[in-house]
C-alpha cells in the first residue's frame, strides 16, 4: 500500500499545482492543500513527510505561482545550458573563448527556439 499511498499524495499535488492561472479562491486551495498535507501524514510514510515538510518550506513561492502562473523555468533552464556547456569547455586556456562559447550556446537562435518561419 505505500506505492498506492505515495500515488494518491502525489495526485492530490498536481489537483492543487493544477489550480495555477485559474485565479483559484483561498478556500479551495486551502481545501487541496489539507487534502495533501491529511494524506502525507495519514501514510505514515517518511518520504511524503519529507515532501510535506518541503511543501511546507516552499509554500510562499508556490502560492505566488498559483496566482500568478509565473515561474523560474527559463532561467533554470538557461543555468543549466550554461553549467553544461562550461563543463564541455573546460580547459579551454582563454576564458574570453569560454565564455563566448557560454553565450553562443545560450542564444536562442542557437538552440533553434521561436523560429518565425
Amino acid at each position: 500500500m505505500p506505492v498506492l499511498a505515495a500515488w494518491n499524495a502525489k495526485e492530490d499535488l498536481l489537483d492543487l499545482l493544477a489550480l495555477a492561472r485559474t485565479h483559484p479562491d483561498r478556500e479551495n486551495v486551502a481545501r487541496l492543500l489539507h487534502r495533501f498535507y491529511q494524506r502525507c501524514a495519514d501514510s505514515g510514510l517518511p518520504e511524503l513527510a519529507r515532501l510535506a515538510t518541503t511543501i511546507e518550506i516552499w509554500w510562499p513561492q508556490i502560492l505566488a505561482f498559483l496566482h500568478t502562473g509565473i515561474t523560474n523555468a527559463g532561467s533554470e533552464g538557461t543555468n543549466r545550458v550554461i553549467k553544461t556547456v562550461a563543463r564541455d569547455a573546460y580547459g579551454f586556456r582563454n576564458p574570453i573563448n569560454q565564455r563566448l562559447r557560454t553565450r553562443c550556446a545560450t542564444t536562442r537562435k542557437s538552440r533553434g527556439h521561436l523560429n518565425p518561419a
